[in-house]
């Protein structure tokens, strides 16, 4: 008898660790299920934050996603004013056709043509040994895209102005962006096109 009960008492311990065993497998899965969770969720928030930008549109329509990868755009040219600093670039489109001679030929740029000028608030260097400005605080994409037949009363070009707030990080649509708002100033240039900019020797 005594034989009988020691063979259950150690029947019923092995019971118990194979049941504590599998209590700790179960929560060692949902820590992992978990993490993974929390993990995926971390990646799926950084996706939505990195497209954010791009979903904006201007108060005509003009979508900020047309001008995707603008960041990696050929430059054009450069420019400054008292208070900004300003470098234009445009897609592979319209850089085949300044290359090719437009709008100096008397061609127009074809519609799919985008063209980008990004704007700084400059500041003195502080390391170079000379006196000169550089770009300090992003504050602004100003773009234009030709679609003659979408935009015909500005001479096929449309414009849209992005603001970047640097406390933020993040771009929103100028409320007073409206697909001409640039047609005014542009057309001063109108023979080339309404494209100030020419493409800088290099």
């Amino acid at each position: 008898m005594p034989e009988l009960v020691r063979k259950s008492l150690a029947q019923e311990q092995q019971e118990q660790k194979i049941e504590t065993r599998t209590a700790m497998e179960r929560i060692a899965g949902l820590t992992i299920g978990a993490t993974a969770v929390a993990a995926l969720a971390v990646l799926v928030a950084t996706a939505v934050y990195a497209q954010d930008k791009y979903s904006l549109k201007s108060p005509s329509g003009i979508a900020f996603s047309d001008f995707r990868g603008y960041e990696d755009w050929a430059v054009v040219s450069s420019a400054r004013t008292d208070e900004v600093l300003k470098v234009i670039v445009a897609n592979p489109t319209m850089i085949t056709a300044y290359k090719a001679g437009v709008p100096g030929n008397g061609e127009p740029f074809r519609d799919g043509s985008m063209i980008v000028k990004l704007q700084w608030k400059p500041k003195k260097s502080t390391e170079a040994p000379f006196v000169v400005d550089v770009p300090d605080v992003f504050i602004q994409a100003f773009v234009m895209e030709k679609d003659s037949k979408r935009l015909p009363k500005s001479g096929g070009w449309g414009y849209a102005v992005f603001n970047y707030e640097a406390a933020s990080d993040k771009f929103t649509a100028d409320p007073k962006s409206l697909s001409d708002c640039g047609h005014a100033c542009h057309v001063a240039v109108k023979a080339k096109d309404y494209i100030f900019h020419p493409y800088e020797k290099r």
